[in-house]
């Protein structure tokens, strides 16, 4: 499943989930690296 986190203010990456941690924070997937951060919260239509 596809994801997108924030990795600061401006910075967002979209990726295949990996793992969620405890303090909130998940892990995805692009290609071989992977990058930690705060999930962005999805919007109802």
């Amino acid at each position: 499943m596809l994801r997108t986190i924030t990795l600061g203010s401006c910075v967002s990456v979209q990726g295949t989930f990996e793992k969620k941690l405890d303090n909130g924070k998940i892990l995805v997937r692009v290609g071989t690296m992977i990058f930690e951060g705060f999930p962005v919260l999805r919007k109802a239509a």
